[in-house]
């Protein structure tokens, strides 16, 4: 699903361009070539492969995990989502040396840097795991597991 809206706005929206949506939400196209908050993106293009390194290194960590088992669903959507969020913004790496973000919220003249909808699975499947951990039984379960063996 990232790849293909990436794929539609990098097609039909020339990069820079601005589509005001709503009061507070454009449609942009912008390539960051480094880290959330454009962190490294004038490090001179190692970052590309570095940041590609540990996509692809936490995803196949939490795939072994994943296949490991985990202790329920809601867990097991946070970590498909995080392993398919950070795989899309390795994809953009790969192909195009930068990650296309296309997102835009803002008030007034003061804008939050431009995402796209692998980050919004990166944070929201960080914040499941958050809310996983705290949900009644879950630690108990695990810790009487450990004990039991």
């Amino acid at each position: 699903m990232d790849q293909l809206v990436k794929w539609v706005i990098a097609t039909n929206l020339p990069r820079g361009e601005v589509i005001a949506v709503t009061a507070w939400f454009n449609l942009v196209h912008v390539l960051n070539p480094g880290a959330s908050f454009s962190f490294l993106a004038d490090a001179g293009g190692w970052q590309r492969h570095a940041l590609s390194a540990v996509g692809v290194a936490v995803s196949a960590t939490l795939a072994v995990l994943l296949w490991r088992g985990v202790r329920n669903r809601l867990e097991t959507v946070a970590y498909v989502g995080m392993i398919g969020g950070a795989l899309g913004n390795v994809a953009d790496r790969m192909r195009i040396g930068a990650v296309v973000d296309y997102l835009d919220l803002h008030w007034s003249d003061m804008h939050w840097p431009a995402f796209n909808l692998a980050d919004i699975f990166v944070v929201g499947s960080a914040v499941l795991l958050i809310l996983a951990s705290f949900l009644p039984g879950l630690a108990g379960r695990r810790a009487g597991e450990a004990n039991s063996t």
